[in-house]
């Protein structure tokens, strides 16, 4: 794993994300409107509520999920857990989405890991906050063409669970099925740390996630859990294909949850999801 340089790059984003601004001479974002749909993009935003230059990022996913709703875009968040002994606990942090970061950085060959980032199809890394950046390559993943495709059927609530179907077109040769459940929107008021006072608005929360080896089969089923704590809460599962060896994303598909399942409890003991 790389080692966290936290406290020097986190400082900087902010001044970093002004001077990308200015050296682009306050140049209009491309639009995602009228594009030659081809391919997919998958967007992972790795943030914390305890960062002070995350804000601004979650805000630039929460508008890009609202442009994008009826194109290939997945938008993950995940909230890293490093920021924790700074003063504030992100509720929806897990060391596991810091370990997933750290991952990126060896795939990448990056000496650091640091927060807001985003990653695009696994392949491309920057400062979570730069619009412009995102959208080029929202644009670009869009208009290039995936020979790979993946497809989820029957997904269904069980107890404390989700099931479902998956199939693959394409090659599966090294590579794994990634099972994200997705809470789509929440807000919290932060009483600490960077943000302390601040309410926060976070849309494509990762709540969970799941990897599954395919051993080089093209279809199958699999299962990822519930947390307990989501308790009617607007969910989908996103799910991608994604290499072994380098972390480039194949393919990817989502699939959105009913609310009136997700009410029965585990335990059948009180409403718990």
């Amino acid at each position: 794993m790389k080692a966290i340089k936290l406290f020097i790059l986190a400082g900087c984003l902010a001044t970093v994300g002004i001077i990308s601004w200015i050296v682009s001479g306050g140049q209009p974002k491309p639009s995602l409107k009228n594009i030659a749909v081809k391919g997919f993009v998958v967007i992972e935003l790795f943030t914390s509520q305890g960062c002070s230059s995350c804000p601004p990022a979650d805000e630039l996913v929460k508008k890009i999920q609202k442009e994008s709703n009826n194109l290939p875009v997945y938008i993950l968040a995940f909230h890293v857990d490093y920021w924790n002994r700074l003063g504030w606990k992100d509720v929806f942090s897990s060391a596991a989405y810091s370990k997933r970061q750290n991952q990126y950085a060896d795939w990448l060959n990056l000496q650091s890991i640091y927060t807001p980032q985003i990653v695009v199809n696994g392949r491309k890394e920057f400062i979570g906050s730069e619009e412009g950046t995102l959208r080029n390559a929202i644009k670009s993943s869009l208009q290039k063409p995936s020979p790979t495709t993946l497809t989820l059927d029957d997904v269904k609530f069980d107890k404390d669970q989700i099931n479902l179907q998956y199939k693959i077109e394409g090659t599966t040769n090294n590579a794994s099925l990634v099972l994200a459940l997705v809470q789509k929107s929440a807000t919290t008021n932060v009483k600490g740390g960077e943000n302390g006072g601040r309410t926060l608005a976070h849309v494509q929360i990762v709540r969970n996630l799941q990897t599954l080896n395919l051993g080089g089969k093209n279809n199958g089923s699999a299962t990822i859990a519930i947390p307990s704590t989501l308790n009617n809460q607007s969910l989908e599962v996103i799910a991608f294909l994604q290499n072994n060896s380098n972390g480039q994303i194949l393919a990817a598909a989502k699939s959105g949850l009913n609310n009136s399942v997700a009410l029965v409890s585990a335990k059948n003991t009180k409403p718990s999801k």
